[in-house]
Formats: C-alpha cells, structure tokens, sequence
C-alpha cells in the first residue's frame, strides 16, 4: 500500500525523546546528597527496566498502527474499485492523498488513477503486516530503549553520584538540544531556536513527570 522508509526521521526522533524522558524521570529523582551505590544501582535498574517495557509497549502500538493504516487503505482500495459513480472515486482518493497532493490533480488526473485501480487484481481479504513493518517495531523498540545508556553510562562508570549527576544531566542537554535541532531541520524551522526549545521543553516534562509521580 506504500513505499518508504521503515522509520521516517521525524519518529525516530520521538521515540529517542520518549525513551529520554523517561530515563531523565529516574535520575532527576536522585538525590545525591544521600543516594549511595545501592541506590544508585535500584536507579539504574528502574530506569533500564522502564525503558526496556515501554519500547516493548511502543514497538506494540507501532504494529497496531500500521495494521490500521493498511486496513483504511485497504477498505479504500475496495471502496474505490466498488464505486459506480466516477465522482464518487475521484473524491475517496483524493481525501486518501495529502492536501497539498490532492489540491494540484485535475479530475481526470483522479479518473486515470481510480481507472489503474480497478484494474489491479482483487485485493487480499484482509491488511497484515509486512517485514517492514516488524522492523519499523523493532527500530522503535530499539529507540526507546538504547536511549537509557547515554544518560546512564555516568552512573555506571562515576562512584560519586554527584558528579555522575552532573555529567549526566549535560549528556541529556546535549541530546535534547541534537533532537531539537534534528526536528527543526525536517520540520523547517529554524534548528538552533527549535534546539534550544527542546532543551526547555524536555525539561518541563521531566519535572512534571517526576511531580506527578511518574
């Protein structure tokens, strides 16, 4: 039903802020001043088992989504084939094209490709999923969950949680300001602004998440 990539860049880069956030949950909840190695350790346990499930839970949704999109195209495709009124063709697949897309084809144009429809063999019976698509699960599952280890590394590697902290909160900066600047760019604003805006952004929601328990 189409062809791209198996994760475009803009999912990609909400799924590493996802799995960021949520490992900053854990250590921005650390006290320092009090946390010794075993704590740090139960710290380090929950944020990789945090990110471990929802990556599981994400990679489940991603292959929920897809199945959905590919059952709309499908009733689509059957809608358009089954259509007796040529107008009525034309106006399925436009609202199945992007706006811009469809706002440049001239009916003939929609004819000609509800025409090529309905000359291709009978779709299957139902939508299921292709390799792609369990790969696009496994990219997410991935995302979600290697987002834990930059952020976490310091802890594993520094004896003092303080200066561990600290190291890995300016990692965390760093890679909200790279996703930032990532999504300004596919997003065509201007990265160093939206970078910057991530960072405050990302900080927001941590600490919401930590004040609500999360």
């Amino acid at each position: 039903m189409r062809s791209r990539r198996v994760l475009e860049p803009n999912e990609r880069i909400a799924e590493v802020l996802f799995g960021l956030i949520m490992v900053l949950t854990f250590t921005g909840s650390l006290s320092v001043a009090e946390a010794d190695r075993a704590e740090v350790r139960t710290m380090l346990v929950g944020a990789l088992g945090c990110n471990l499930a929802w990556g599981i839970i994400d990679a489940v949704l991603y292959l929920m989504g897809s199945l959905s999109e590919k059952g709309t195209g499908l009733l689509t495709f059957r809608a358009v084939r089954n259509a007796t009124d040529p107008n009525h063709a034309q106006r399925l697949i436009a609202d199945a094209l992007p706006s811009v897309v469809a706002s440049v084809l001239l009916p003939a144009e929609l004819e000609t490709m509800s025409q090529r429809l309905k000359q291709l063999p009978e779709p299957p019976g139902r939508a299921r999923l292709r390799k792609d698509d369990w790969l696009g699960a496994l990219g997410v599952f991935l995302l979600v969950f290697v987002s834990t280890f930059p952020v976490a590394i310091p802890f594993i590697f520094m004896h003092d949680a303080g200066p561990a902290l600290r190291v890995s909160n300016a990692i965390a900066i760093v890679m909200l300001f790279t996703l930032g600047y990532a999504f300004g760019r596919v997003s065509t604003h201007n990265p160093w602004v939206t970078g910057i805006s991530m960072v405050v952004l990302g900080t927001i929601l941590v600490g919401m998440t930590i004040a609500l328990g999360g």
